[in-house]
């Protein structure tokens, strides 16, 4: 699954506190059922227009990873939570709109790798595949 996030009019001060971010990506995977495997990385970034700085940040998962990118000056953030381990999304919104005190979301949840999730399924869609590029390639 991969959670996708846009938020707007969010807690400026949440947005730009490199600590606040470091934070929300160290203990939130585990509120997911998730397990990190790496410390999160959390960094001050700097754009060529004053109005585009902002932190970002990531955590990878065992299952993927999290994260996080802000724009203080534009009230505005994108999140993303990938994982090959199914979780609760529209309650992961809400926890994310509420820890970041979001005004608005636009959301998307995309479903993938769902076809690999057992081996029997995974090699009857291998198979198909194969066949549709044989059949296109005229063989």
């Amino acid at each position: 699954m991969h959670l996708i996030i846009d938020g707007y009019g969010g807690e400026r001060g949440k947005m730009e506190d490199i600590d606040f971010i470091h934070k929300f990506l160290d203990a939130y995977p585990s509120t997911l059922g998730m397990r990190k495997i790496t410390p999160p990385y959390v960094y001050t970034y700097h754009g060529p227009k004053p109005e585009d700085w902002g932190v970002s940040g990531f955590v990878i998962i065992a299952e993927s990873h999290i994260s996080v990118h802000t724009f203080p000056e534009r009230a505005y953030l994108n999140l993303d939570v990938f994982s090959c381990k199914e979780f609760d999304a529209e309650h992961a919104l809400r926890e994310i709109s509420q820890l970041f005190e979001l005004a608005q979301t636009r959301s998307w949840v995309l479903d993938r790798g769902l076809e690999y999730s057992e081996p029997t399924v995974a090699a009857a869609h291998l198979s198909r595949e194969r066949a549709l590029l044989t059949d296109s390639r005229g063989r």
